[in-house]
């Protein structure tokens, strides 16, 4: 049902059949990044993707992923991307420069590409909070990277 009058309006599509898909995990913090990685791979499937159109890529840590990513988007292979992990503060400054850059990489490369990517790197205070959100973040970066595909696919076919 459109909502305004006389204008298009794109419907979000969570259809995953057909998308190809690619998720970076950095295997710090390895038990957050394994609970992130299965909640999203669920709800991928639970979407409609294949199990043959999901890769997973495994690197160090948080600042590894935006060049995995990348070398991913150019690929051509992949309709969307998922980056996932956990930056945990600490006693030093290098939870700020691991948490900010990862995230600036990583929208740039979704920027310079036109590939989606769902960022699902959590930076928390704690394990505790970390593991507590795993879960949702997990499935939100699925149904993220699917409806954005989706939506960027219906972009490109919509005539002028």
């Amino acid at each position: 049902m459109a909502r305004y009058e006389n204008c298009y309006e794109y419907e979000p599509d969570l259809a995953g059949a057909g998308l190809s898909i690619g998720i970076v995990m950095s295997r710090f913090n390895q038990d957050i990044g394994e609970g992130l990685l299965g909640a999203c791979t669920s709800e991928l499937k639970r979407l409609g993707v294949a199990d043959c159109a999901i890769e997973i890529a495994t690197v160090p840590g948080a600042l590894e992923i935006p060049l995995v990513l990348q070398t991913m988007a150019q690929s051509d292979r992949y309709d969307a991307l998922i980056a996932l992990g956990a930056v945990i503060r600490g006693d030093t400054y290098h939870f700020e420069v691991v948490s900010n850059d990862s995230c600036r990489a990583v929208m740039e490369v979704q920027l310079d590409t036109g590939i989606p990517i769902a960022n699902g790197i959590l930076t928390c205070e704690d394990d505790d909070q970390a593991l507590a959100r795993m879960q949702q973040k997990g499935s939100d970066c699925a149904r993220a990277a699917v409806e954005t595909a989706n939506l960027l696919r219906a972009i490109g076919e919509r005539p002028a």
